[in-house]
């Protein structure tokens, strides 16, 4: 390990802090990527200053920082992603009749890379390149959802974290959490006028080989209450399956 380059020594902490389920100790990082203890510990000192490594210093432990979702993110903009799942995208908007997008996390937001427009529907605020808030969006917090609780805390450290758009949607950490934990009880995500007014969304994570999400698929509606929200729920659900099995996730 002496002879292997300190970028590599890096990557395979990255890879070892992707894999797990929760921020981790000091102590199993050294174990997991057989480094010595000064050198693993001004390594993740130095991740950290560059934003790939957040320390939660309180609990002495190590997770993955804003800098490693940009560069997952990064890699999705790219195109593998949005060729697997267009096809996807545009059989969910034509089984439910709705418009439907496909997400991935940008930092505190969510970057929108697929939208098919359902014929008849109105045009979105949700068109490819637009950023949105992940914590108001339903594909951000179907993402957010599925991270660890870490993570969440890591990304939103204050009340500075939380914008709004239409006056609704958290303004606090604590408020956030109610709203996950609410998503992952369920099963699916959702957001009602807190993008836009007059519409309502239901978004499912797709999950990686890693069991992290790797982006967030949604279905918009008038939020008028006649649509089949059980219906186009389950239709999501089936579609983040299907897109997270392309991509190796379980």
């Amino acid at each position: 390990m002496s002879q292997v380059p300190a970028a590599t020594k890096a990557m395979r902490v990255l890879k070892f802090l992707a894999s797990q389920p929760d921020p981790v100790p000091l102590d199993r990082i050294m174990r997991a990527c057989e480094l010595p203890r000064s050198t693993a510990y001004h390594l993740m000192n130095a991740m950290a200053e560059e934003g790939f490594v957040t320390h939660l210093a309180e609990e002495r432990r190590y997770g993955l920082g804003v800098a490693a979702f940009e560069v997952g993110s990064g890699y999705t903009r790219q195109a593998p992603l949005q060729r697997l799942a267009r096809r996807h995208l545009a059989r969910l908007s034509d089984q439910v009749g709705e418009s439907a997008h496909l997400a991935v996390p940008h930092g505190r937001d969510v970057l929108y890379v697929i939208e098919e427009r359902a014929p008849g529907r109105p045009p979105l605020v949700t068109e490819v390149g637009v950023r949105l808030p992940a914590h108001l969006t339903a594909s951000g917090r179907a993402i957010l959802a599925a991270l660890p609780t870490q993570q969440v805390r890591a990304l939103y450290p204050d009340r500075s974290a939380f914008v709004e758009r239409t006056g609704l949607g958290p303004t606090s950490l604590s408020a956030l959490r109610t709203i996950l934990a609410e998503t992952r009880q369920r099963g699916f995500a959702v957001e009602d006028g807190e993008i836009t007014t007059g519409f309502a969304s239901i978004a499912v994570p797709v999950i990686d080989h890693n069991d992290l999400p790797l982006a967030g698929v949604a279905v918009t509606f008038p939020a008028d209450g006649h649509a089949d929200t059980q219906r186009i729920a389950s239709a999501v659900r089936a579609t983040a399956a299907a897109l997270g099995r392309r991509v190796g996730g379980h």
